[in-house]
């Protein structure tokens, strides 16, 4: 599988950020957007594919959340809830309804493969070879998220096209198949991860994770990746459809560091350390989507309010290097950074 000749894919980030003008950009500019699918309903997805496909002719991608495999058992979940009330009370809003929730993974399938979407990718987890299959016979190829050796080799043999090998220095969610183990900081690096999965495979590579710039390109690219994900570098254009309070952080040099947390949604992802990861992060449970139903008011209640303190801030490791251009202008530069044509 090719990428059209494209290097540089902008990261599906769900949330907002990922909207169709900057996908679109992006993929005018040369590379591949990707519109993000996750907290969405299955007729928003098909409006914000009507939409892309009035801004471009190139391939586009969009991003789905596999079904969340945690227990049924929420047993943690009071316990946190109890303490979120805190939050709750002085933000003025009420803790979120928890529900069964599997993000409309049925219909969104169904119009990801009647659309014949270029590219679709997998996040927390890879679709059964059913699926996959199904989805290729429309045209489409497949890209399952993985974070290491093993789900590389699941996503494999399930026959996905392509791999997108996330590191930990990615921000917002890690992809990992399973929600049950500890957030670590001392995972193994990106590099390390996609020379890995290289060694067991000859299929197309996506690198993503912490890339910022033409040299971070350069050295994934030499490494055996065919092309690389950035997303937080996206953050800050113009055309991105990040919360302005969310824009004004990254650029804050108050916050100074990223931390992995499931204070948020229960699953691990990194962002930006602020008030709300370091009040809640030692006691969230891992119960996903739970704990994101618990503190999605939590978080529209503090961006209404210009809080960036309890909003979830989500950024790479490289966020410093950030730079707020338009995002034409920012692929294009990428491209020269790094050697590669337009």
């Amino acid at each position: 599988m090719a990428f059209q000749g494209s290097t540089i894919i902008q990261a599906p980030m769900a949330g907002g950020a990922a909207n169709p003008l900057l996908a679109a950009t992006v993929c005018n500019a040369g590379g591949i957007g990707f519109l993000a699918g996750g907290y969405k309903k299955a007729e928003e997805i098909k409006k914000e594919i009507r939409e892309i496909r009035k801004m471009t002719k190139a391939p586009f991608g969009v991003n789905l959340f596999v079904p969340s495999s945690d227990p049924a058992s929420l047993a943690g979940l009071e316990a946190y809830k109890l303490k979120l009330e805190r939050a709750a009370k002085a933000l003025g809003c009420s803790l979120g309804e928890v529900r069964m929730d599997d993000d409309d993974w049925e219909e969104k399938k169904k119009i990801v493969a009647e659309e014949k979407i270029p590219f679709v990718s997998f996040t927390f987890g890879c679709p059964d070879r059913t699926d996959i299959q199904w989805l290729q016979k429309k045209g489409t190829s497949v890209i399952v998220t993985v974070t290491n050796e093993v789900e590389a080799e699941q996503a494999l043999k399930n026959q996905a096209n392509a791999l997108c090998v996330q590191g930990p220095e990615a921000g917002g969610h890690r992809s990992v198949f399973q929600n049950n183990g500890s957030p670590k900081e001392d995972e193994a690096s990106l590099l390390e991860i996609l020379s890995s999965v290289r060694r067991i495979t000859s299929a197309p590579l996506i690198a993503a994770g912490g890339i910022m710039d033409g040299t971070g390109i350069r050295e994934m690219l030499d490494a055996g990746a065919d092309a690389v994900q950035m997303g937080t570098a996206f953050l800050c254009c113009p055309e991105s459809g990040a919360h302005p309070i969310y824009k004004e952080a990254l650029r804050n040099p108050a916050f100074t560091e990223t931390i992995v947390t499931r204070s948020f949604t229960g699953r691990p992802a990194r962002g930006l350390k602020n008030d709300f990861i370091a009040a809640y992060d030692d006691c969230a449970p891992a119960l996903y989507p739970y704990v994101h139903q618990l503190t999605q008011p939590i978080r529209k209640a503090a961006a209404d309010r210009g809080d960036a303190g309890y909003m979830s801030l989500w950024a790479g490791t490289g966020f410093k290097g950030i730079r707020p251009l338009p995002a034409e202008e920012l692929v294009k530069k990428l491209l020269d950074e790094a050697g590669l044509e337009r």
